[in-house]
Order: C-alpha cells, then structure tokens, then sequence
C-alpha cells in the first residue's frame, strides 16, 4: 500500500511535469506568433514618394527637397529615399495616388475631394496655400464683369480641380450657364499657355505663375483674380494616405512639420524661393518674382483655416454632378497632426 502510493505520487508528480512544459511550448509559440503578427502590423517603410505640380502655390515641398530637409528629417523614422512625381494638374496626381504610387501629395483640395468620393484612402493634414489664380483675357477682347466672358472659350484645368470647380460655380453665380454659355476646355498649364498665345482660346484660369508668363508675352492680361471669385479659398493642400496615417502616425507629423518649416522659411526668403523655383522648373527668376508680387495668394499650412471652403468645393462638385457623395469635414480632414502643434 505505501509502495503504490509513493508510486502514484512520482507517477502525478511526472504528469504534472510533463503538462507543465507541454504549457511552456504552446505559450511561447503562441508569443512568439503575436510578436510576429505585431512585427507585421508596423512594417518598417523606408520610401516615401511624393507628388506635386509645377506651380508657385507648391514651393514649400520644392524649398524642403532642396534644402535636404525631407531626407533629413525622415530618416530617424528609417525613411531612407524620399522620391518624387511631378504632375500638371491634380486630376493625374489624383489617380496616381489612387493607384498607390504616390504616398503625400500637393494638390489642390478639389481633386482630393473627387479623389475622396471615388475611393480615395487618404485625409488632407494641412495647407499650402489659398487663392492665387488668375483669369487673363486676350487683350483685344473687353472686360467690364463677367457678362463679357459670355461666349467665349476658356482654358483651365480639367474637371475636378480647383480652378475647374471655382471657375464653373462663379460663372453660374453670375447668371452665366457654364455648360452652354460659354466653352470650358481642360487643359494643363503648357497647353494653356501656349493656347491663349496663338488665339486658339479666349482666355483662361490657371494658378501663378502662369498669368505673369502670358502676360509678360503680351498673349493677355489679368482681369480677375480668384480671391474676387471667393475670398480666402483654398487652393493647394497636403494629403496623406490613411496607410500613412494609421501605421505611421509619427512620420505624417514630421511630415506637418517639416512643411510648416518650409512654408515659413518661404514667407521671410522671398528672392530665394523664386530662386528655388525658377531653378527648379526652368523659369526666368525675375520672371517669378513678378508672379510673387501680383499674385492675390498666400502660403499658409493651418488647415483649420480652409475647412470652409474645401467643404464648399465638396457641395459644388456634388452640385455639379463630379461626385455622387456629400463628403463631410470628417471624410476630409484630419486635423490632428497640426492641432497637436498647439497642445
């Protein structure tokens, strides 16, 4: 009797012994699994591409790339290449973002908001600039008000973009149908430009610099400047992909602020940021000055201060019949990277 009970006893002890490492192999496997599955949830990134446009309202990412400032304030997040895509217009650079080639973006707010409705996985995180577009009219041809655009052929970019969608809803605002009283024709800026100066269109409405140029040809001059269409509108803007946003929060906010950085070292270095443009897009330095000077735009990067507008740009393309969506402030912002700034 007292053999078979220490027996049993050694027999429990060596079952219990065995369950006991049986548990130690399952949970460190088990561990081990979800420090995999966490490894894979933040997958290190080491690229970055960004798109912008060849236009004055976007010298805050030109300045930040040529001052090295992308790559030096990235690559403590293990950001190794910060590569870029130049596009014409937003419409494009829409598209590629929806194709996922592009990860941040300058552009004007109305194609993200086409984007948006189409789609689009992405959030604006601050601003670039407001206003600073200009109608130019041939100078053989009269300009009062806008009753003397009635009939007339008029270039900007395509449907979707800023100057599209302020154009059309001035137009109409004014009593004038811009499906049937007057030609609207999508077009990037080169194209614009080079139509206006051999007749071939009335007008158009492009973003500085281009109005300095035609004018400067003598192809036209300026009558009416987009703050007039609508005061303080937003026009260029910072967007990020959500996968940025929700994977990589740390690097969007240095993303803001290497932005806001830029944005205020243009404001207070003028002649250099026409230099950096005009270098970078082979322009005519004091040629770019001049657009600085007439221009009714502003650089800015608070995206508090174009909420307004962009949601207005949204109810104008719905109105429109771009989009079939009423985007809210929420579908489109994400405020909390600059607003942080303040805390």
């Amino acid at each position: 009797m007292n053999y078979s009970y220490k027996q049993a006893i050694k027999s429990t002890s060596i079952l219990l012994l065995v369950i006991a490492l049986v548990a130690v192999v399952f949970v460190s496997g088990c561990t081990e699994q979800t420090s995999d599955q966490e490894g894979e949830q933040a997958e290190t990134i080491t690229e970055i591409t960004f798109g912008y446009q060849p236009s004055t309202h976007q010298i805050a990412y030109i300045t930040a790339r040529e001052k090295g400032w992308w790559t030096e304030d990235l690559e403590p997040y293990g950001i190794e290449s910060v590569d870029d895509r130049l596009f014409p217009t937003g419409a494009p650079e829409m598209q590629s973002m929806l194709a996922g080639d592009i990860d941040v973006a300058y552009v004007g707010a109305a194609p993200v908001v086409s984007a948006l409705a189409s789609g689009l996985d992405a959030k604006i995180v601050a601003a670039v600039q407001i206003q600073g577009s200009d109608i130019v009219l041939s100078n053989d041809l009269p300009y009062e008000s806008p009753e003397d655009l009635r009939g007339l052929k008029i270039a900007t970019f395509p449907p979707g973009t800023i100057q599209d969608t302020l154009l059309r809803n001035w137009l109409k605002d004014n009593g004038i149908n811009p499906e049937n009283d007057v030609e609207i024709l999508g077009m990037g800026p080169g194209d614009a430009i080079a139509s206006i100066s051999a007749g071939q269109v009335d007008a158009v409405f492009l973003p500085h610099p281009a109005p300095a140029m035609i004018e400067s040809e003598g192809a036209g001059r300026s009558v009416v400047s987009s703050g007039e269409m609508q005061q303080d509108h937003a026009c260029c803007v910072v967007a990020v992909s959500g996968d940025l946003i929700r994977n990589h929060p740390d690097i969007v906010q240095q993303i803001v602020e290497t932005h806001i950085r830029a944005t205020e070292y243009n404001s207070e270095n003028l002649d250099e940021a026409a230099q950096i443009f005009a270098d970078d897009q082979d322009w005519d330095v004091e040629l770019v000055k001049q657009s600085l000077e007439d221009w009714d735009g502003s650089w800015i990067a608070d995206p508090n201060l174009i909420v307004n507008s962009t949601v207005d740009y949204a109810q104008v393309q719905y109105e429109l019949g771009y989009i079939d969506t009423e985007l809210t402030k929420d579908d489109i912002f994400d405020l909390s990277f600059y607003n942080t700034l303040d805390q």
